[in-house]
């Protein structure tokens, strides 16, 4: 199968079987989606949409954070992996905003990408979700599903090179809802361990199902 039909093949399944795609983070400002997606790395949204009410009553603003210590926010996330570090992160990343972008969230990969914690996945989803751009954040649901799939090859071995891919040859306006495909299928049927292949309508395409005897090198993602 030509991959052009495959991806054609995969949009209109995840239009039918996904027709509402969007960030499960709860949030209500670029802010507060800064922080959330800085503290799902490697961490449930679930988890974090646990802990995110009390920080931002807390610390309602960005420049409310930056008057916090790494140890005064840790105490609210304390049940997220990584805390001390994301503490750290978060409390240095509110105080360069408040110092260098005068309180607002820059817009710009260029920019983000300078604030500690902030990598190029995470300035992907605020382009996607808060910025109302078009973008492909690769996190492990995404590259997981996306090899699975047959989206990509296996010398996609990157974040950014299977973003590359994915952006070859998904349309531009619907980059950021791919995104949310590929990351809700991840999460909810294309499972690390024991996807929910007989559940899934992409079996017929699915390289992954269709070479089950081969090693399942995305088990762990």
């Amino acid at each position: 199968m030509k991959k052009a039909e495959l991806y054609g093949k995969c949009i209109e399944y995840f239009q039918k079987a996904i027709p509402v795609a969007k960030s499960e983070l709860n949030f209500t400002s670029e802010y507060e989606l800064l922080v959330a997606v800085m503290l799902s790395a490697q961490c449930t949204d679930k988890r974090v949409n646990m802990v995110t009410p009390a920080l931002f009553r807390k610390y309602p603003t960005v420049r409310d954070m930056a008057q916090a210590s790494a140890d005064d926010i840790l105490q609210y996330i304390s049940s997220i992996s990584y805390p001390n570090s994301k503490a750290a992160h978060l409390a240095e990343m509110a105080r360069q905003v408040t110092e260098r972008f005068g309180g607002v969230i820059p817009h710009t990969m260029e920019e983000l990408t300078t604030l500690p914690g902030v990598g190029r996945k995470t300035a992907n989803v605020m382009e996607a979700v808060a910025f109302g751009g078009q973008a492909m954040p690769v996190d492990t649901h995404v590259f997981r599903v996306s090899h699975r799939i047959g989206l990509v090859p296996d010398r996609c071995t990157t974040p950014l090179s299977v973003e590359n891919e994915l952006v070859r040859y998904f349309p531009r306006d619907l980059l950021s809802t791919a995104h949310h495909w590929l990351i809700l299928h991840g999460r909810y049927t294309c499972t690390a361990r024991n996807p929910k292949c007989p559940s899934c309508g992409l079996c017929e395409v699915c390289r992954y199902y269709n070479h089950k005897g081969e090693e399942d090198k995305y088990s762990l993602l």
